[in-house]
């Protein structure tokens, strides 16, 4: 494998992509860091150390995806949500309005229409969120911050927040569709993943921490360190498993004339994945449940705060969360997943499943099989998702170190690795070197 790792700057194409990839990286980073004009950043930061600051959530989840700068006040503190937001809404509505279903049917030409309305969608979008930032900033209901952090109030500072927020989050959608075309792996993806991973510094500090003796005492032994590595490699390994794992239905085709040329038949398989809803429910689940204690908290009654407690890290908020994740996965994979789409197209290219008749027979067919793989991974999911929120709730463990123990974090790691893998594997191949799974060496040339 470490072969394979110096073969691929051996490839100069490969290589310039790799290296144009982390130099976007860098960039992604900077935004990150550099603050809003008009705040303290000095007083931010030394409000937020020795806090947790958002432990899960939505609120929390922003805060991951952004690579800590939400809670840094930073130009980019809306990260690369409002395109990704954006991009589901974009998706959900193709699928119920018939404009947008027929602009995702005309190819390349109306998949460009789509994602021009998914930019003018992730403007709106940072807008609003953008002015509530800033009213948020100069009210001190913004994680707590005083209002103080702010040097001059006024609809000055709200309208360069706003500037400084969408220029930055389109900084950010710019950058990750030039590492999509020019560099390697899915550029929104990869931008999520490494702020993702840019907090596993302060994880591991955080679990120092508890490992750290105070008074004799300390809160995590070696032994509970051991569990814990052990416990995120068989995680690591079953998200691996679930995200590659996939029912193939095989598929006949016979042979036809099109045009004057004739096409072979042969079998071929029709892959239906497991986990085919990926994080998706995990993020509306969150979405869904950070909305009622907001609500309540505002209500003067006291039965509405104590419901409103109910949504705390407590056993019916796990209850409420992956119930919600189990109806999430049948919900997108009712939305985007069109059996009568794919057994009208099969029966137009002349193949059809074994032992099933094609047209309608074949769509209640792959519905069933469908059904079933949703929810053995749904199943799955809501067992990976509910693992930090354990961990945190019963074992004390920081949710800052419990995020890299299950969740949307992991999921979006594991898969965005593996397919960032697979672009650099076919690049070897392509030059007649091993991939991963081989010894690095090159082929003989044919």
């Amino acid at each position: 494998m470490f072969s394979a790792f110096v073969n691929t700057f051996k490839i100069t194409e490969l290589r310039q992509r790799i290296l144009f990839t982390f130099g976007l990286i860098f960039i992604c980073r900077l935004i990150a860091t550099v603050p809003l004009p008009g705040v303290d950043a000095l007083a931010i930061r030394q409000f937020f150390e020795g806090q947790s600051g958002a432990d899960g959530g939505m609120l929390g989840m922003f805060n991951l995806f952004s690579g800590g700068a939400l809670l840094k006040c930073s130009i980019g503190s809306l990260g690369i949500m409002p395109y990704i937001s954006a991009s589901i809404i974009l998706q959900l509505m193709t699928a119920v309005v018939p404009h947008l279903e027929k602009l995702a049917r005309e190819g390349d030409v109306g998949r460009a229409k789509i994602t021009q309305y998914t930019r003018y969608l992730t403007v709106v979008l940072c807008v609003v969120q953008a002015f509530a930032m800033a009213g948020a900033l100069q009210t001190g209901r913004y994680f707590g911050l005083p209002a103080e952090v702010v040097r001059i109030p006024g609809i000055g500072f709200i309208l360069l927040t706003v500037l400084a927020i969408v220029t930055g989050t389109l900084l950010l959608m710019w950058i990750g569709e030039q590492i999509t075309d020019r560099g390697i792996g899915n550029g929104i993806s990869i931008i999520i993943t490494v702020n993702i991973v840019s907090r596993m510094p302060m994880a591991v500090k955080a679990l120092i921490d508890k490992l750290t003796r105070v008074d004799g005492v300390a809160e995590i032994g070696i032994f509970h360190l051991v569990l814990l590595i052990s416990l995120i490699f068989f995680v690591i390994l079953g998200v691996v498993a679930v995200t590659q794992a996939q029912q193939k239905i095989p598929v006949q085709f016979a042979k036809r004339m099109v045009g004057r040329k004739m096409m072979q038949g042969g079998t071929q398989h029709l892959p239906l994945r497991v986990n085919y809803s990926g994080v998706m429910p995990i993020i509306f689940a969150s979405a869904i449940l950070a909305i009622p204690p907001k609500i309540l908290g505002f209500l003067p009654f006291q039965w509405a705060h104590e419901a409103a407690n109910t949504f705390s890290r407590s056993g019916w908020y796990m209850f409420w969360f992956g119930l919600m994740i189990l109806f999430f996965s049948y919900f997108w994979v009712a939305t985007q997943f069109n059996p009568i789409q794919i057994a009208d197209n099969l029966k137009t290219q002349g193949g059809y499943v074994p032992g099933i008749r094609p047209g309608r027979p074949t769509a209640e067919f792959l519905d069933r099989t469908m059904t079933r793989l949703t929810l053995a991974g749904a199943v799955f999911l809501t067992a990976i998702a509910v693992i930090p929120n354990i961990m945190t709730a019963q074992f004390n463990i920081p949710w800052i170190v419990a995020s890299f123990f299950g969740g949307t974090s992991l999921l979006i790691i594991v898969g965005v690795m593996l397919d960032t893998t697979r672009q650099i594997e076919s690049h070897l191949l392509m030059r007649h070197y091993d991939g991963f799974l081989k010894k690095g060496k090159m082929q003989r040339r044919r």
